[in-house]
């Protein structure tokens, strides 16, 4: 199953489906700009400084630069937007403990911060930990009950628990909070299908298939 994950950075949000997301914390990058006219010396006491920098590098691919550069931000700063944003990079490095551990530092210094449960609910489930996986996207429901993601990304967890039911009723709430969402309607097709229910299953799929799955039209072709 595909998850969706998020990460912190500056200035603007774009989430596609998918793939891990951009999104504000208020560290605006023309405070950033105006740094770099400044000597070298003042930058390296500033942790927005760093932040903004790690945060470039990670954006491009960079992710072991950007979690030294999240290191030192912490150093100056330790904050939860700092240690949320190298969880987000160990992730990527696929080195989970790592990321869950720096994950759980965000919830301690701000244990309402729901895109850190949802993000170490997706590294739980990446080291096949998924009733933990679920706790945390339950938390982040809790938080936030319009967070179609956790939803999404709970289902899939109860789907590789062979809880069917459950990840139907997790795929309908991230539907209809985004009705757009096509990969809720191509994983509910197929929990709907090892439940035997292949006429929903095709319903479903084909609706993924107009929002432009491709898996989801190669069901349809194959089964419907």
């Amino acid at each position: 199953m595909k998850k969706r994950t998020a990460f912190i950075g500056a200035v603007l949000s774009l989430i596609p489906f998918g793939q891990p997301s951009l999104i504000n914390t208020g560290v605006v990058l023309s405070s950033s700009a105006v740094m770099l006219f400044l000597p070298e010396k003042v930058n390296a006491e500033n942790s927005t400084f760093y932040f903004n920098r790690a945060f470039e590098k990670g954006n491009n691919g960079d992710h072991y630069g950007a979690i030294s550069d999240f290191t030192k931000a912490i150093e100056i700063n330790p904050s939860e937007s700092a240690y949320y944003n190298r969880g987000w990079n160990k992730a990527k490095l696929k080195d989970y403990y790592g990321a869950i551990s720096d994950y759980t530092k965000a919830i301690e210094i701000d244990p309402n911060f729901d895109s850190a449960y949802n993000n170490r609910g997706d590294a739980k489930s990446n080291l096949k930990d998924h009733y933990g996986a679920i706790s945390d996207y339950t938390k982040a429901i809790e938080i936030n009950p319009q967070y179609e993601s956790a939803y999404y990304n709970r289902g899939n967890s109860k789907i590789d628990l062979k809880d069917y039911y459950g990840a139907i009723s997790d795929y309908t709430k991230a539907i209809e909070i985004n009705p757009k969402k096509f990969m809720a309607y191509g994983n509910r097709g197929i929990a709907k299908e090892k439940i035997g229910d292949l006429k929903g299953a095709c319903f479903d799929w084909k609706k993924a298939s107009s929002l432009g799955d491709e898996d989801a039209a190669k069901w349809v072709r194959d089964q419907c």
